[in-house]
């Protein structure tokens, strides 16, 4: 079982979220207040930390630095076990993985890794979500 360590939003597209210690995240929407919300795929954007790994050390030291550019940073679970298709349970809400990553990577700070290795969602179901809350898949 995972735990969220981060919870991010950006009322504007292409600006760096702002870290919030809980927030509520919409069925069909994605977190109240963030400017990706809408009916679509990528309503909800999550970085595992774990993702890291893969990563050189000058890499993961940028990204480190940066700013939030995912709404939900999570740890404990394994990479593999986030697949495209599963369902999480983030707090109260449910999101389904419908891509790791984007079509276009960016080349550098966190939005380098967060384009290869971010998982883009859906909600299924809302609910709450706050800063230490468990992150299972389903």
């Amino acid at each position: 079982m995972g735990k969220i360590l981060a919870i991010n939003v950006g009322s504007v597209r292409g600006i760096d979220k702002t870290p919030v210690k809980e927030a509520r995240i919409v069925e069909g929407w994605g977190l109240e207040g963030d400017a990706h919300g809408g009916n679509w795929d990528r309503q909800v954007s999550i970085f595992p930390v774990e993702a890291l790994e893969k990563y050189p050390n000058h890499i993961k030291d940028e990204a480190l630095e940066g700013c939030p550019t995912e709404n939900i940073t999570i740890s404990g679970i394994p990479l593999e076990a986030l697949a495209v298709g599963k369902t999480l349970r983030l707090g109260e809400a449910e999101v389904r993985i419908m891509y790791i990553g984007k079509d276009k990577y960016k080349d550098e700070g966190r939005h380098y890794i967060v384009s290869r290795e971010g998982r883009f969602c859906r909600v299924v179901r809302g609910g709450s979500v706050k800063i230490g809350d468990e992150a299972q898949v389903m």
